[in-house]
C-alpha cells in the first residue's frame, strides 16, 4: 500500500476517533479538530463509507451504518471505469471526466483506496 493510500486510512481513523469521542459533528468542527484539509477529509469520509461506518444527516456526520453509498459508491464506480480505460491522471481530470465535483471525487477515491483498487502519488508541478 503506498503512502498516499495509507493516509486515507489514517485520516479516516482521525475522523472516527473524533466522532467516537465527541459524538456527531459538522464538517467544520471535524476539520478544526483533526486539522485535515478538505480533500483529506473527503477522502477519509469515502474510506469510512466503504467500511459502512459513517452516516450523514443534513450537515452532521456520525458513526453508524452508512447512508452514503448511493452517492460515493456510484461515483467510485464511475471513477473506476475511467481509471480502467486510461493511464495516470490527476484528481481534477478524473473529476472532470466523471462529471463530479472535486470533493466528491476525493470521497470516491477514498472508497476505492479502502477497496485496495488504486495507487496514487504526489507530483509537484514546476511553475
Amino acid at each position: 500500500m503506498n503512502e498516499i493510500v495509507r493516509s486515507f486510512g489514517s485520516n479516516a481513523g482521525k475522523i472516527w476517533n473524533i466522532l467516537q469521542t465527541d459524538g456527531p459533528q459538522v464538517q467544520t468542527k471535524i476539520l478544526k479538530k483533526t486539522m485535515l484539509s478538505e480533500n483529506d477529509f473527503y477522502g477519509a469520509v469515502g474510506w469510512l463509507a466503504r467500511e459502512n461506518k459513517i452516516r450523514k444527516h443534513k450537515r452532521t456526520f456520525q458513526i453508524g451504518e452508512t447512508n452514503l453509498t448511493d452517492g460515493i459508491g456510484i461515483d467510485a464506480g464511475k471513477i473506476w471505469d475511467i481509471l480502467c480505460s486510461r493511464s495516470e491522471m490527476d484528481v481534477s481530470t478524473v473529476a472532470r471526466l466523471a462529471n463530479i465535483e472535486k470533493c466528491d471525487c476525493y470521497s470516491a477515491l477514498g472508497w476505492l483506496a479502502r477497496e485496495g483498487k488504486i495507487s496514487a502519488k504526489t507530483v509537484v508541478r514546476k511553475k
